[in-house]
């Protein structure tokens, strides 16, 4: 297990824009999965995008497709999601986290960071 480290939350404007990262403290192999999660209060936790390791092949939730982008810098063994058009219903705690397959399945992932909260004012 490779501890992950989620950083970037904040808070901004609807429309705004942020940049969540994923540091991994180990090396992540080109056959793992880095995906990112978020959960609102009194919401289950929901599937954001993923992306696999090596070719880079990527998943989104349909909430959310043309405006995030799930990009890696293997060399930095970091994963990032770039969140444009962000708008109030975006607010949640976001989770990296790192499994084998290409799902939106949230037990499939077996490491997760500890969190990081964006709030998107109206």
């Amino acid at each position: 297990q490779v501890p992950l480290v989620d950083t970037g939350g904040g808070l901004v404007e609807a429309g705004g824009s942020l940049r969540l990262s994923c540091a991994a403290s180990g090396r992540i192999y080109s056959s793992a999965v880095m995906a990112w999660f978020r959960q609102a209060p009194g919401k289950e936790r929901e599937f954001v995008a993923a992306i696999r390791w090596g070719v880079g092949r990527t998943l989104y939730a349909d909430s959310v497709k043309g405006r995030f982008t799930i990009s890696k810098v293997s060399a930095e063994n970091t994963a990032y999601l770039h969140m444009n058009s962000l708008q109030p219903e975006d607010t949640g705690v976001y989770y990296c986290a790192r499994g084998v397959d290409l799902t939106s399945v949230p037990s499939e992932y077996r490491t997760w960071g500890q969190g990081t909260q964006v709030t998107v004012s109206s």
